[in-house]
């Protein structure tokens, strides 16, 4: 695991490798000079409280190599600043460059199953939370590792009995945080699980308050909750309890206050024989107080590393998404016969969730989809604009191969409808317009009035140039729109009027009519009397077709269509 993280951070931070490492050195010469002052200071204080090597040559000597330490300390740590920084934006805008190239490149299904808050997440938030670890973590890690190293150093050139006292703390508090950081993984995923059930229990909780107020059992379900909450505060308190004492040891043992103690009373000890000179404790109060301090500021920032080695993970993941494959021999299709031939398909490699479907779809005919839910339907309609590639067999257009139609081509042969709108956040106008871009507003007009939504975008305040919160029914009449405006020679609907209210759906039905003459219509039918005119009803069960036909011939048959229909029938009289 760790060496998969570790793979995936290097892959990201490859672009920006060489700028982190400059940036290393020159903290590392920030680091060493930031140590200057210090020395200069213990060095002055020899010369000054020493009339007999007093020599002011010397001391004005001092005093300049100490200006220039913190000269040098100041400019290479701001530069190291601004390299780490510039990396880090240049980075970020790499990344998110990327992602964005690559969900062009993903297929269209792979949406289907990754929701706008998924993709939000990993573009905006999982790239945000690299800012740490390249902005800062070199920088912190570098202070590290020079500032104790160096200091440790001169203080045994200075004193070893007196060096080793001061750094007595730093082996308690790297073996304090090693025994906290172990098995942190597994709390964590434990820490996640539990919040996690406290969500369920909580959206639960809120969505069926209602129901359970009405049975008398809102004391049941708010116990529910309580219990989830319990839990995690039991184990969220075990975890934390026992580290924080353990951090606490490990801060007290390198804290200013701790060293300052230790050096006061082991000089004490040391002057009292006569074998350490007073102005010789001067270095030890100066230098070592500040040892242990970047390392404390690497831990405060391990919170901040682990998440940014998530994020990374998650982006990583994106990423690596299979794409689509594009066109290998573009070709252009003649006329716009649509061909499934011998199709399989699986989402998971094991499962067919389609097997050796064979159908035709020619101009001026509606070919509807029925079946069982989960019989397939809306996957095979899918593969048609290229949602996802057959695993076998092939879907063709005019005599072509889908998967070598260039994507562009194929979005201007196949318009889709489907329940699932999506509306972009732009104008309605705007949004119609996405069918075909370079449509007149007079267009745009007659194709809201097509799909029934004229007036009610009229009603919105701005009108077309509104930017509105729609309902279901009102975003699938855009959307009805938007294809009516596109007038692909190829359609898919998935139950067009799902949404639509019962005075428009007639409306509806009649706009969507006039989209059949010449053109190829694939209907994804859940409610059977609107396909009952349809040219060809193909009926799917278990992925495979078991019936075709027209509507009173199937009705004629003892089989899936007739019970679907009657199924449907006694919905209707029941409501």
């Amino acid at each position: 695991m760790a060496k998969r993280e570790k793979g995936e951070l290097g892959t990201l931070l490859a672009p920006v490798r060489t700028r982190l490492t400059v940036a290393g050195v020159l903290q590392a010469i920030a680091s060493a000079a930031a140590l200057v002052p210090y020395v200069m200071l213990a060095e002055l204080a020899r010369e000054l409280l020493d009339p007999a090597r007093a020599d002011e040559g010397r001391v004005w000597t001092i005093v300049v190599l100490a200006a220039v330490g913190l000269l040098v300390r100041t400019l290479a740590s701001g530069a190291a600043a601004t390299v780490t920084h510039l990396a880090d934006v240049d980075l970020q805008l790499r990344l998110r460059r990327d992602i964005v190239a690559k969900l062009g490149r993903v297929p269209l299904g792979w949406f289907s199953g990754h929701g706008s808050g998924e993709v939000k997440k990993a573009v905006q938030d999982d790239v945000h939370s690299l800012h740490h670890l390249v902005g800062h973590a070199v920088l912190d890690l570098v202070s590290a590792v020079v500032t104790p190293v160096l200091t440790f150093a001169y203080l045994l050139w200075v004193d070893w009995r007196m060096a080793l006292v001061t750094a007595v703390g730093l082996p308690v508090y790297l073996a304090a945080y090693a025994a906290m950081m172990r098995g942190y993984q597994a709390k964590l995923g434990e820490i996640n699980a539990a919040t996690a059930r406290i969500n369920t229990a909580a959206v639960e909780f809120v969505n069926g308050v209602a129901v359970v107020k009405t049975f008398g059992q809102a004391r049941r379900a708010h116990r529910r909750f309580a219990e989830a909450a319990d839990d995690f505060s039991t184990m969220f308190r075990r975890w934390v309890e026992p580290m924080t004492r353990t951090e606490a040891l490990a801060q007290n043992a390198i804290a200013p206050v701790s060293v300052l103690l230790l050096v006061l009373t082991a000089s004490t000890l040391l002057v009292s024989s006569g074998s350490l000179a007073p102005v010789d404790v001067l270095p030890f109060a100066l230098l070592g107080l500040g040892m242990g301090q970047p390392i404390l500021t690497l831990g405060f920032g391990m919170g901040a590393m682990q998440e940014a080695r998530e994020a990374a993970a998650r982006v990583t993941g994106l990423l690596a998404v299979p794409e689509l494959p594009p066109a290998g021999a573009p070709a252009v299709p003649e006329g716009h016969v649509v061909e499934f031939d011998r199709v399989t398909f699986s989402y998971d490699g094991e499962r067919d969730v389609l097997r050796e479907v064979s159908l035709t779809l020619r101009p001026g005919t509606v070919t509807a989809l029925v079946g069982p839910s989960g019989s397939g339907k809306s996957t095979l309609a899918r593969l048609l604009p290229r949602f996802w590639d057959p695993g076998q067999g092939t879907v063709r257009i005019g005599g072509v191969d889908v998967r070598d139609i260039p994507s562009g081509e194929l979005y201007r042969l196949v318009g889709t409808v489907f329940q699932d709108v999506r509306l972009l956040r732009m104008s309605v106008r705007d949004n119609i317009r996405l069918g075909r871009p370079e449509a007149t507003d007079a267009e745009v007009e007659a194709a809201a009035k097509a799909a029934c939504v004229h007036e009610r975008i009229l009603a919105l305040p701005g009108g077309y140039d509104a930017v509105a919160s729609l309902s279901g029914g009102e975003a699938q009449r855009v959307s009805i729109a938007r294809a009516l405006l596109a007038d692909t020679p190829v359609l898919v609907l998935d139950e067009a009027t799902a949404y639509a209210d019962p005075e428009s759906e007639a409306s509806i039905q009649d706009a969507l009519s006039t989209l059949v003459a010449g053109r190829t219509v694939l209907v994804i039918a859940h409610r059977l009397h609107t396909i009952t005119g349809a040219d060809q009803i193909v009926v799917l069960e278990d992925g495979a077709v078991v019936q075709r036909g027209g509507h009173d011939d199937l009705l004629k048959e003892d089989g899936v269509y007739r019970r679907l229909w009657e199924r449907g029938a006694v919905k209707e009289e029941s409501r």
